[in-house]
């Protein structure tokens, strides 16, 4: 049979989140005190997370369960959809498999509600009243705001300024939601009177962002800060994507070769990798597996940035992470991939890096917007800005097996569509867009402003 689509039906979800921490041959860099450099401990993290996230974001159990509450609402979209792509195999004439997992099935359109869902539950549970966050793109402030919703939470999300005005449909969802959405920078915290006292033109970032969010939730007990990337339990809660997947393609008595996933903060990427990743790190994978994470050229965190213990925020309110970054004072350009303009990655991905587990690339914007309407012409589906760096690589590596004339299976992360990015598409094919690009400059004065341990 020329099967297109792997369903799973609502009993196959899974049941537990899978923290590849257990599977690592070397164990995570120590998070550490800004001030003293050490280890931080739990209580350091108190004004920011309720108590089982921060259990969770330090754990070394392989398997988490997902509570009830969190299990119910899941179900609304989950299981995701597994597609095998024969219209764009057939398009690319290309004797490689493509298989993609598509998360934009989820009622905000992306993998975010994945990991929005189980925070507000546990901040909620332990009698917080309000979540403060930072959105880039939108997806994740559109996320935890129908979480908040769900879970009677007051939300209030710092919009890089950018994308406030980019995409006012997200910001329209948000607030349908119940959500306060202030652009980012703003004159409502200190940190952002600071932004804009030095630079008043300021189009934001989501160093900014997080910065102005974790202020606001440091004021008040009642109070927690929800990150919707880069943390260790962020991930996490992601991992049900992969988990989903290696289900849905032994259904297909297939096993990849290549798995691909576009990275700003990393989740996305994480939740399909992840559990894939551990299994090849215990031994039990059949063949081995190239994993391949793919960012935009305008912010080349991996492929350009320095591996080195960084604040997520420009405003140095987070602890200290030893991650892959370009300075937390740089500012990206304003590129569409609003979700990908981040100057860190998730520390956990960035420590796989170190160990030449996952391989990287960056594309510029207008060969991913290229590729994400190849992508639609065949598929039907109309992928996100961000997703569309991993569309690009996945026909680049299918279209090389092509001239290799070999057949690969290639599975990729669609992490969510791009119905409220038309504008976006609308400027690429009127040719508005330009392939935006970093300044070295820029980056070697951020990377210069990096934490001292002398």
């Amino acid at each position: 049979m020329n099967t297109i689509k792997y369903t799973l039906s609502e009993d196959h979800l899974p049941k537990t989140w899978y923290n590849i921490q257990a599977d690592l041959p070397t164990p995570l860099p120590p998070v550490l005190h800004p001030q003293t450099h050490q280890p931080i401990t739990p209580a350091d993290l108190e004004p920011l997370f309720p108590q089982a996230l921060i259990e969770q974001e330090v754990s070394q159990q392989r398997y988490i369960d997902i509570p009830s509450p969190v299990y119910d609402i899941y179900r609304q979209w989950r299981p995701t959809p597994l597609y095998r792509a024969r219209r764009l195999e057939k398009a690319l004439d290309t004797p490689a498999k493509i298989y993609y997992k598509y998360e934009g099935v989820s009622p905000t359109g992306s993998h975010k509600p994945n990991t929005a869902i189980p925070q507000a539950y546990y901040n909620k549970i332990e009698g917080v009243k309000r979540l403060t966050t930072e959105t880039g793109a939108g997806q994740w402030g559109c996320s935890l705001a129908l979480a908040g919703m769900f879970f009677d939470l007051d939300v209030e999300v710092y919009m890089v300024k950018v994308s406030y005005h980019q995409k006012p449909y997200r910001r329209a969802m948000m607030e349908s939601y119940g959500a306060k959405v202030i652009a980012s920078p703003s004159e409502t915290t200190a940190a952002g009177r600071e932004i804009l006292a030095q630079y008043p033109d300021s189009t934001g970032s989501l160093g900014i962002a997080i910065g102005e969010a974790i202020e606001i939730a440091a004021q008040d007990s009642k109070t927690k800060y929800a990150l919707g990337s880069v943390l260790n339990h962020v991930l996490l809660h992601q991992t049900v994507i992969g988990l989903e997947a290696i289900e849905q393609l032994k259904m297909a008595e297939d096993e990849p070769d290549i798995i691909i996933g576009c990275t700003g903060g990393g989740s996305n990427f994480a939740g399909l990798v992840f559990p894939f990743l551990g299994a090849s790190l215990r031994g039990e994978s059949q063949k081995p597996i190239k994993f391949m994470a793919v960012e935009p050229a305008a912010c080349p965190t991996l492929t350009r940035g320095k591996y080195a213990y960084d604040f997520g925020d420009t405003a140095h309110l987070t602890p200290l992470v030893k991650m892959h970054t370009l300075g937390n004072s740089f500012v990206p350009e304003g590129f569409h991939a609003g979700g990908l303009r981040y100057h860190g990655m998730a520390p956990l991905i960035s420590h796989l890096v170190q160990l030449g587990l996952i391989e990287c690339s960056a594309y510029p914007q207008l060969s991913c917007f290229a590729a994400g309407l190849t992508f639609a012409s065949s598929e039907g589906i109309l992928p996100a800005p961000e997703a569309n760096h991993a569309v690009r690589k996945a026909i680049d590596e299918a279209l090389l097996c092509k001239e290799e004339g070999i057949s690969r299976t290639i599975l990729f992360n669609l992490c969510g569509h791009g119905h409220f990015d038309m504008q976006a598409y609308i400027d690429y094919q009127a040719g508005k867009l330009q392939d935006s690009e970093y300044n070295p400059q820029e980056i070697a004065m951020a990377l210069a402003g990096l934490p001292s341990f002398e």
